[in-house]
C-alpha cells in the first residue's frame, strides 16, 4: 500500500462529491478498476483548497489537473497479536431501517433506508461491532462534526451525511483480519472521505 498527502485546489474541492473524482485522476488509464483507495480530509481552507490523507493500493501519479501530490511513500503494516495501537477514523455510523412511508424497492419489497446514529452510546456501540472481528477498544474519544453537504452535479440533487471522528487506542487480537479491514475501510460513505483508519504505536 501507499500513504500519500494530497492537495486539491478549491475549485475541485468545494463540492465534497467531486473530491473523490479529483483523486481518481491520480490513477490514470484504469477505467475498469474499482476504487482501491481510501482518504480523509485533514484540512480545508475555503477559497484555497483541501489537504487529503490517502491510502492506496497503487502509487498515485502527478497530473496536470491541479491536484498535487505533496508526499507519497510505500506503507507496509506489520503487527503482532496483542499489540496496542493509537487510531483515528472518520466514519459515518448508521443503521438501516424500513422506510416509514411504505415505499417499495425494485423487487417489490419494503424499501430500506440509512439513518445516522446521533447518540454517543450508539456511535460507541457501532465502532465496537466493527472492531470485534480483529480486536478490542481500550479507550476512545468521539468528536462530533458538522454535517457534510454535497451536490451530485449530473442529477443536480443534494445530499447530506453525518460524520464523526474517532480517536483512541485499540488492542489487536487478529493482525491478519485487521490488515484486511484496514485495506478495505470501515463503514459506508467511503466516497466522501470515511472509512480510512490510520494507526500508530501506542
Amino acid at each position: 500500500m501507499y500513504l500519500s498527502k494530497v492537495f486539491i485546489p478549491w475549485r475541485k474541492a468545494r463540492n465534497p462529491y467531486n473530491i473523490h473524482r479529483a483523486l481518481w485522476e491520480l490513477f490514470p488509464h484504469r477505467p475498469d478498476y474499482n476504487r482501491d483507495f481510501l482518504f480523509r480530509v485533514e484540512k480545508q481552507t475555503r477559497g484555497l483548497g483541501t489537504e487529503i490523507l490517502m491510502q492506496s493500493k497503487k502509487e498515485p501519479t502527478a497530473n496536470n489537473f491541479g491536484t498535487r501530490i505533496i508526499d507519497s511513500r510505500e506503507y507496509n503494516v506489520n503487527l503482532q497479536k496483542g499489540q496496542r495501537l493509537r487510531f483515528r477514523l472518520r466514519a459515518n455510523p448508521i443503521k438501516t431501517i424500513i422506510d416509514g412511508r411504505g415505499r417499495l424497492n425494485r423487487k417489490g419489497k419494503p424499501k430500506k433506508c440509512r439513518v445516522p446514529l446521533v447518540r454517543v452510546e450508539d456511535q460507541e456501540a457501532w465502532f465496537g461491532r466493527k472492531v470485534e472481528s480483529f480486536g478490542s477498544v481500550e479507550s476512545m474519544i468521539i468528536h462530533p462534526e458538522v454535517p457534510t453537504y454535497f451536490r451530485k452535479d449530473r442529477e443536480q440533487r443534494t445530499g447530506k451525511i453525518q460524520t464523526v471522528l474517532y480517536d483512541g487506542i485499540i488492542s489487536i487480537n487478529s493482525p491478519d483480519v485487521f490488515i484486511n479491514v484496514q485495506k478495505n475501510g470501515i463503514g459506508p460513505a467511503k466516497a466522501f472521505g470515511c472509512g480510512l483508519i490510520s494507526i500508530a504505536k501506542a
